[in-house]
C-alpha cells in the first residue's frame, strides 16, 4: 500500500519532522528521533521546521509548537502572564478573533527588533547604573500601538472618542487599563531592583 504524500511539501530549507502514533518525532533531515526539547532548541537557533502526522500527512506544526510552550511553562519558564492568557481566551469566537494573530505577530516582531535595547535596559536596571528610560519608552510605544490596534478593531469607538458621548467600548478600555496596570507593576518591580543595588 502506497504511503500518502504530504499535502504541501516544505521547501528545501524547512526541515520535515514526522510524528508517529506512538508520539515519537522523527527528523527526516538527520534521520533520527527527536524530542520536544530538541525542537525547542531548533526554534531558538532559528531553524525552520514543519511537523506532519506520519499517517495522515496533516500539518500539525501549530499544535506541536503549542505543546512546546506548555512544556516550557510547566517547567517554570513563565512567559505568559495569567491575565494575558485570560484575555487571549476571551478573543476566541469574538468578532476581532481574526485580527488577534496578526496583532500578536506584529507585536512580537517589534519586540524582537528591540530585544537588544531591552537586554541593555534590564542589565542597566539590575546593575543600578541608569534609569529605565529606554525600557519605559519601548513600553509606551507598545501601549500606543496596542491602543491604535484596539481603535482599528472598534472603528465606531475611534470615530466618537473625541465627542462627549460614551464610546460603548468599555471592554477594550478595561483591557487597556489592565495592561497599563501590569506594565506599571512591572516597572515598580524593576525600580525596586535598582534601589536594592
Amino acid at each position: 500500500m502506497a504511503v500518502a504524500e504530504d499535502p504541501s511539501p516544505p521547501s528545501d530549507d524547512i526541515i520535515t519532522i514526522k510524528k508517529y502514533a506512538n508520539r515519537r518525532l522523527y527528523n527526516t533531515a538527520t534521520s533520527s528521533y527527536v524530542t520536544l526539547d530538541h525542537l525547542c532548541e531548533m526554534v531558538k537557533q532559528g531553524k525552520e521546521f514543519q511537523v506532519f502526522d506520519a499517517k495522515s500527512g496533516e500539518d500539525i506544526t501549530r499544535s506541536v509548537l503549542t505543546q512546546i510552550i506548555f512544556e516550557e511553562e510547566s517547567k517554570g519558564q513563565n512567559l505568559l502572564p495569567i491575565q494575558f492568557l485570560r484575555q487571549l481566551i476571551t478573543f476566541y469566537g469574538d468578532s476581532v478573533q481574526n485580527f488577534v494573530p496578526s496583532y500578536l505577530e506584529m507585536s512580537l516582531a517589534q519586540f524582537a527588533r528591540n530585544q537588544e535595547q531591552f537586554r541593555d535596559a534590564v542589565a542597566s536596571a539590575m546593575s543600578g547604573k541608569t534609569a529605565l528610560s529606554q525600557f519605559e519608552t519601548q513600553i509606551r510605544n507598545n501601549m500606543e500601538m496596542f491602543e491604535r490596534a484596539t481603535r482599528m478593531f472598534s472603528p465606531f469607538a475611534s470615530a466618537s472618542r473625541d465627542s462627549s458621548e460614551p464610546t460603548g467600548d468599555d471592554h477594550s478600555r478595561a483591557e487597556i487599563r489592565d495592561l497599563k496596570q501590569q506594565l506599571a507593576e512591572m516597572q515598580a518591580k524593576l525600580d525596586a531592583l535598582t534601589k536594592t543595588d
